[in-house]
């Protein structure tokens, strides 16, 4: 008597130019690892994009890929869009459609990173609960006002996951493995994979009782922060956040020097400057309407903050962070200081 094979499930992995390559192959794997343990082929995965070829990843990498558009009309068992930066730049009408039609096959459509952004545009998160990495959360709540935004690592939706990417790509992956192969497979595929925890929804992004290098912040300074980053847009007084978290001024000040090198003011200031930044890189919202959503009752104040942490005004910054930031990093990314303008990273001394 033969014995019956696993029903085949095939992975349609899009990525966009600059798409983080570790946190895709971090879903993958447990596909790979578990047909490995189970001595089967039971999943399948392609790596496909908008034209195919070579696909540079953020870190520099190039993978190759197929286009999508020839497997328009298959029904994968699940399709996964992975996106970094500027991921509405690759939100195609086609792309759309077809996310769509693959949804109305029956496919599972998942956002990794900022992928999410992409279902949005498609039209696939209208009424529903997604999130992306913590760095695009509020231009997230901008571009897709219909979606309620979650901060939690992976959040799924009928028949829509979104994951916000890095470690927790391994999370979603494992998820699925767990659905499709068992109980026995997933786990020992997280084992094999050294991941002793797998981590559900419901878990945050940012975990705020232990640092991840083991260190403590201050109770005082966590709840102080907590304050201020739920008042981002209509800001509180340092005096009334003293008074919230019930302390002196002198006090909180205090603290404030102590665990994060800066006074209170300036790290309110900060991070609304932080949120600004993120809306004016990566939505077409105008100025004035990102200096009152950051807590800058004038635009003229905002721009001359905005100058005075980043190096450049909003208006420039809009073009240039059109380049990835994390190309700013890199050894071989040079400016062109002639034209003012960003050149692309080049592996040229």
């Amino acid at each position: 008597m033969s014995i019956p094979m696993p029903i085949q499930h095939e992975i349609l992995a899009i990525v966009t130019p600059h798409f983080n390559v570790s946190a895709t192959t971090s879903f993958i794997d447990p596909f790979r690892v578990a047909n490995y343990l189970s001595g089967t082929n039971r999943f399948s995965w392609k790596f496909v994009s908008e034209h195919g070829g070579g696909v540079e990843t953020s870190s520099g990498m190039l993978i190759e890929t197929a286009q999508w558009r020839d497997d328009y009309e298959r029904k994968p068992w699940l399709v996964l869009v992975s996106s970094s930066w500027t991921p509405e730049r690759y939100a195609s009408r086609a792309l759309c459609t077809a996310l769509q039609r693959w949804q109305r096959s029956g496919a599972i459509i998942g956002g990794l990173d900022t992928g999410g952004i992409i279902l949005a545009k498609a039209g696939l998160l209208k009424n529903k609960t997604a999130t992306v990495h913590y760095e695009h959360i509020d231009a997230f709540i901008e571009i897709a006002p219909d979606t309620t935004v979650s901060e939690n690592m992976f959040v799924q939706d009928e028949g829509v996951f979104t994951c916000c990417g890095g470690t927790a790509s391994t999370d979603a992956g494992l998820r699925f493995v767990h659905s499709e192969a068992g109980e026995s497979v997933a786990n020992a595929t997280a084992r094999y994979l050294f991941h002793h925890e797998v981590r559900g929804e419901g878990r945050s992004q940012n975990p705020k009782v232990v640092e991840p290098m083991g260190y403590v912040t201050s109770g005082v300074v966590r709840a102080a922060i907590d304050l201020m980053e739920a008042h981002l847009e209509t800001t509180l007084s340092i005096p009334k956040i003293a008074e919230r978290v019930e302390v002196s001024q002198r006090q909180l000040s205090r603290l404030f020097h102590q665990y994060v090198r800066k006074s209170p003011v300036a790290y309110y200031r900060d991070i609304r400057l932080d949120r600004a930044r993120g809306l004016v890189t990566q939505t077409e919202l105008k100025f004035s309407e990102i200096a009152a959503a950051s807590g800058f009752n004038s635009q003229v104040h905002f721009s001359r903050a905005y100058h005075q942490r980043f190096g450049l005004s909003p208006s420039a910054d809009r073009i240039d962070g059109r380049v990835p930031f994390e190309f700013r990093a890199w050894p071989m990314y040079k400016p062109d200081l002639r034209s003012g303008a960003d050149a692309s990273p080049s592996a040229s001394p």
